[in-house]
């Protein structure tokens, strides 16, 4: 067949195809012109999850009849006013939006700039155009598009359950939303509102995190961590959550840039670096982070839905991102997320709720009011002189060392004030060999021994191989490792690295090797434990990479088997110490997967489990 034009009709449903790939990709263009167009309100409704119905109104500087015409053509915009694609300040520019819709669709635009006295509206039905009509509107602009890919019924075979496609619509608002907290927005399927957004007040910074509270939840402003760096011209602003604060998903991570919400691998691959040490493989931190840099520095025009971006300097942006929030992590010291305490009070909570004398009682029966006096009175907390009735062991202090039995448990007696100045307070009791028990100022802490230790044990390796080496103990007498002559294989050949991190072992001939030196800060190790534990997560790691690459891997199986174990009973000094190691040491919120080291219960909320409140 000889070479043809093709119809402008078929070429603008072909661009529909990159474009309008399905209703959240309409909502995201109109959001964005409406957006371009300086608005403070703009709503959007669904009907049939897009199907049916996508109306955008917004409260922009809104279009002449003259500019109606152009705005429904190819490649027609407002927004390069010196025809250059390198310095891009608006959200949309490639100026295919409205005619590709109008291409598969039934689109409606009616506008009313700010000094007209009547607005007009102009209708596109696949493809065909109309000629600008008078109507009746407010200033700003309302886009309909109805039946979306009627002219391509192919398309509709792709496109989910209703529900399925509302949800992408809200993502893609909700994303524009965390961008522009001053504008609000609204979602509504005709029936309820799904999105309420008002404007937030106050500045930027202020503003973002209300709207982030408002978007990802009250957790997350809870546990947020602020940023604020710059490097080069280049400048990173907004929020991460608190390693304990994670996700099954990357879903809660949102990225920016210069205002545009993007999907990059660049920048999703910096915020696993910066929280490498810190979560296990498959749990995912919650952050919401801005980048802001000259125009001239990013490619936006990569994709054809503008969701991915291309930097100049690529290694640049990624080590800002990773150096910042490798600081905020640092700086948040011991601090793990509001979310740990809440679980544990809602696991303690009964299923129908606390509430004052029905505890002991059947499921919904409450005692008598007299009856219920009585017993808040009888379970009224001892004063401070309480004389011949005081159990022995209940008004002891903190840091006294106490008798130990074989039950495990250690009661403290004497010096209370050594409670205050500490943020994780004073050891009480050890329960089970596994947790220890502190009393802080305003609750009780409950740390696992055997966590918090491991993430001590990481962190002060990662210290000592960025001095001056991790420092080793030599073995008495070497221990010889049978492995599999594979596995073997793998250790001896890092021999050399391991030895960095204070482990030092040779090959003994084709399925062993001898360990003669492992790390002082380990004490006593299980040595075959250790060594087949590292073949396996050296099995799993590869061979491409150097182990300082991977250090967070290879140093957490040995500070495992370097730390306090479970089932050992600890002296209350030992205890103590524990705490005001945690206390001075960053990250030890939580241990190297991402689970919390300690919960910390404050009394009023124990109060309320007990119905005193």
């Amino acid at each position: 067949m000889p070479i043809r034009r093709l119809p402008e009709t078929l070429v603008n449903q072909i661009a529909a195809g990159e474009v309008v790939e399905r209703p959240a990709a309409a909502v995201k263009e109109l959001v964005e012109n409406a957006l371009d167009a300086g608005a403070r309100h703009i709503d959007v409704v669904l009907r049939d999850g897009g199907r049916a119905l996508i109306a955008v109104t917004d409260d922009g500087c809104g279009m002449t009849p003259e500019e109606l015409l152009l705005a429904v053509e190819r490649h027609a915009t407002s927004k390069l006013p010196d025809d250059d694609l390198v310095h891009i300040a608006s959200l949309g520019f490639r100026g295919e939006a409205l005619p590709s819709i109008g291409a598969v669709a039934r689109l409606t635009v009616t506008s009313r700039p700010a000094e007209a006295e009547e607005a007009w509206a102009l209708s596109v039905e696949a493809g065909r155009l109309g000629e600008p009509q008078p109507a009746a509107h407010p200033r700003g602009t309302r886009v309909e598009v109805r039946d979306l890919f009627f002219a391509t019924p192919a398309r509709l075979k792709f496109l989910k359950t209703a529900r399925t496609e509302v949800s992408h619509a809200q993502d893609t608002l909700n994303r524009l939303a965390m961008a522009h907290p001053h504008v609000g927005f609204t979602l509504s399927d005709g029936e309820r509102k799904l999105i309420g957004l008002a404007p937030a007040e106050g500045e930027l910074f202020d503003a973002r995190l209300k709207r982030l509270s408002a978007v990802m939840g009250r957790d997350f402003a809870d546990n947020a961590l602020a940023i604020s760096a710059e490097r080069e011209g280049i400048k990173l602003t907004g929020y991460i959550g608190l390693p304990t604060l994670n996700r099954g998903n990357a879903q809660q991570q949102y990225l920016f840039v210069n205002g545009r919400p993007v999907r990059d691998k660049l920048l999703y691959g910096a915020v696993r670096g910066a929280y490498q040490d810190f979560l296990a493989r498959d749990r995912h931190p919650l952050v919401a982070l801005f980048v802001e840099l000259p125009p001239e520095q990013v490619d936006v025009n990569v994709h054809p839905s503008k969701a991915e971006v291309r930097f100049r300097d690529p290694g640049l942006v990624r080590g800002l991102i990773v150096s910042a929030a490798k600081h905020a992590l640092a700086e948040a010291g011991h601090r793990a997320s509001t979310t740990v305490s809440d679980l544990a009070l809602g696991a303690l909570r009964p299923a129908n709720g606390p509430a004052a004398g029905t505890w002991g009682a059947p499921q919904g029966t409450r005692l008598s009011r007299g009856l219920s006096e009585a017993t808040a009175h009888y379970a009224a907390p001892l004063g401070g002189n309480h004389g011949h009735g005081a159990l022995p062991g209940l008004s002891g202090a903190p840091a006294a060392a106490p008798p130990s039995d074989q039950s495990g448990v250690h009661p403290a007696n004497s010096n209370e004030g050594v409670v205050e100045g500490f943020p994780l307070g004073a050891a009480r009791a050890q329960v089970h060999g596994t947790y220890v028990v502190a009393q802080t100022g305003d609750g009780i802490v409950i740390v696992d021994q055997h966590a918090a230790h491991e993430r001590l044990v990481y962190e002060r390796m990662k210290d000592q191989l960025g001095e001056k080496g991790v420092a080793r103990q030599m073995l008495l007498l070497p221990e010889v490792v049978e492995l599999e002559e594979t596995a073997a294989a793998r250790v001896t050949a890092r021999a050399e690295e391991l030895a960095e991190l204070g482990l030092v072992l040779e090959a003994f001939g084709p399925g062993a090797v001898v360990v003669r030196e492992v790390p002082a800060l380990l004490g006593e190790v299980d040595v075959q434990g250790l060594i087949r534990d590292l073949a396996d997560e050296l099995a799993e790691l590869g061979e491409a990479l150097a182990l300082r690459e991977r250090l967070e891997h290879v140093c957490g199986t040995l500070a495992c088997h370097g730390s306090v174990r479970a089932g050992r009973i600890l002296k209350v000094e030992e205890m103590n110490a524990l705490l005001r190691q945690m206390e001075e040491t960053p990250h030890s919120g939580q241990c190297n997967h991402g689970r919390p080291t300690y919960v910390e219960l404050k009394l009023a909320d124990i109060e309320k489990l007990f119905g005193r409140r």
